[in-house]
């Protein structure tokens, strides 16, 4: 049986050859010759359909050029469909739409090529920009814009590609060099801060309030000019200077202003009379009614001139010495309480273990404080005045600290 673009031969059905291919065998009749033809030619209005729906899809889309692969899967399997009817118009179509779809790749890759070059200009203009916040965002949002534009010439691609990731990753290799070195200087800038602490503490503990006071107004300039750190590293250490700094200066200001004047023999009587009172406060046991006692004489003492009898610098010596036993005491217990919540129910033997134990460790961590300080003044290479008596005051505070947690712990053992 014929057909115009296929027979029927020895039950086989056959296509003829079209554009230099030839004859082909496409299936065998089933039932019967008509039969088979029609289904052959059903299935060439298939392949119809798939040809006029792609290029509606063409028509109606805007990317255009994304469909050229699907063109070209549908015409290369044009020469191996089986099915009865013309190929060669359709193939004829698609090879005009294909050149269509070339025609706008090209046009599109070079606008591309153009948006993309101005993108790298853009990445160029940033590079070396330090305000890193902003120039940030703007990499992101050019980065972005990079991603949204289409695909360049296959030839140019890897060279546009790498010129651009160049430059965004000199912007962003520059902005990670930039905050290391921050973090190296603050920490830096840290140990200058706590060093300047450490100063203002030392002065602090000075016996002579004008020398004190000059060392605050130089380290005070010193803490001005000291780099930036976090804030929340900064924050604790200026808490503590500025107060030590404040109370400097009250105590300089008192030494201006002595307030009325006391004749020497009242002031002994005074000192002996307050240094004996803490002294038996020391010998108590502590509880809020005798700290806010203590807290009381201290009061008292201040208001004492501040240059004294020099019978009364042993006096003075014992005040202090009673004075740090009672708030050591009111110290420990206030830590064993925090430890131990039960610490009431205790039997008193056990009470004392405890307190025993927590001044153990806290005298070992003093004395071990007071022994490095001793050999770093013994190593020390360079002195001056001030150091000296700076380091003699600083040595005794903390003889001072080892001594009376020693007298309580005595104390402790007596019970």
């Amino acid at each position: 049986m014929e057909h115009p673009y296929g027979y029927i031969k020895d039950n086989k059905v056959f296509l003829k050859g079209f554009l230099g291919k030839p004859d082909r065998e496409i299936g065998e009749v089933k039932e019967d010759e008509p039969s088979t033809i029609a289904y052959f030619e059903d299935r060439f209005a298939q392949i119809q359909d798939k040809v006029e729906k792609l290029k509606k899809d063409i028509e109606e889309n805007q990317n255009k050029g994304s469909f050229l692969m699907k063109l070209i899967h549908l015409r290369d399997s044009l020469y191996e469909s089986d099915a009865l009817g013309d190929f060669v118009p359709m193939i004829e179509e698609l090879n005009g739409l294909e050149e269509y779809l070339n025609e706008i790749i090209q046009a599109n890759r070079a606008k591309n090529l153009e948006i993309k070059k101005g993108l790298i200009q853009e990445a160029e203009a940033l590079k070396d920009d330090t305000d890193w916040k902003e120039t940030a965002q703007a990499f992101k949002d050019l980065k972005m814009r990079w991603i949204k534009t289409g695909p360049v010439e296959k030839e140019l691609e890897e060279e546009i590609e790498n010129q651009f990731q160049e430059a965004v990753q000199h912007f962003f290799e520059n902005r990670r060099h930039f905050f290391e070195g921050m973090a190296l200087q603050a920490e830096e800038n840290i140990k200058v801060y706590e060093s300047l602490v450490v100063q203002a503490r030392e002065a602090h503990d000075l016996p002579d309030a004008k020398m004190a006071f000059e060392i605050s107004k130089k380290i005070q300039k010193e803490w001005k000019s000291a780099g930036k750190v976090p804030a929340e590293k900064r924050q604790p250490l200026w808490d503590e200077f500025s107060k030590l700094n404040n109370r400097i200066f009250s105590k300089y200001k008192r030494t201006l202003n002595p307030g009325p004047q006391m004749h020497p023999r009242e002031v002994m009587k005074k000192v002996e009379t307050l240094t004996e009172e803490i002294k038996k406060l020391a010998g108590k046991d502590t509880s809020p009614e005798l700290i806010a006692r203590a807290k009381e004489i201290q009061q008292e003492w201040r208001k004492l001139p501040p240059r004294k009898p020099k019978d009364a610098n042993l006096l003075a010596r014992s005040f202090q010495f009673f004075s740090d036993i009672v708030f050591e005491k009111a110290f420990l217990d206030k830590l064993v309480h925090g430890k131990y919540a039960d610490f009431d129910q205790k039997s008193e033997m056990e009470q004392n273990q405890i307190k025993t134990a927590l001044l153990r460790d806290l005298l070992h961590r003093d004395q071990t404080e007071y022994e490095t300080a001793q050999n770093n003044s013994d190593n020390f290479q360079v002195r001056s005045s001030d150091f000296e008596i700076m380091m003699k005051k600083k040595l005794f505070g903390l003889k001072r600290k080892v001594d009376v947690k020693n007298y309580v712990l005595k104390q402790l053992s007596q019970k």
